[in-house]
């Protein structure tokens, strides 16, 4: 299924699928109904090494590559728990999560409308200028390009700079 295909059907298909862990087991869902995991709300790094150390592979390695990305490429980055899904600022804002689901790691920029390019998938319920990409392998992850958005969205007052 294609990044658009799997977009479109999130919006009707709210299935779940058991999925072990290293830490016990939980369910990963296939698309947004809510909370992406029973991951509870915490501010720092500490519960974000956690809830990812807690997914299944090859979620968990992908959710690893993200983190690892953005500490490199944002000085003074911020982590935190929100909605069952890791979220990562720097300055006064949360600038994009990262969330693990049956089959891909959705990784979406609160004010993704805005980046150029624009990332391809409009994920349903997370805002109007919400977007993302759902990397379901290593081999697959741009890093370049998730750079690249990285440091886009932490550059928008408001949202990641400063607010004037």
């Amino acid at each position: 299924m294609t990044s658009t295909e799997h977009g479109k059907d999130a919006a009707t298909h709210s299935a779940t699928s058991s999925a072990a862990s290293t830490n016990g087991s939980f369910e990963l869902r296939d698309a947004m109904t809510g909370r992406a995991s029973p991951a509870k709300a915490a501010v720092g790094d500490n519960p974000v090494f956690a809830y990812i150390a807690s997914l299944p592979e090859p979620q968990r390695g992908i959710a690893e590559a993200v983190d690892a990305l953005a500490a490199k490429t944002l000085p003074g980055l911020e982590r935190s728990i929100k909605w069952g899904m890791a979220y990562y600022g720097i300055g006064k804002g949360w600038c994009f999560s990262s969330g693990a689901f049956v089959g891909h790691i959705k990784l979406m920029f609160v004010n993704g409308a805005a980046l150029q390019p624009v990332p391809p998938v409009t994920p349903v319920g997370m805002g109007k200028a919400t977007r993302g990409v759902e990397i379901a392998s290593l081999a697959r992850m741009d890093h370049s390009q998730i750079a690249t958005w990285m440091q886009q969205a932490t550059a928008v007052p408001g949202v990641g700079g400063k607010r004037t």
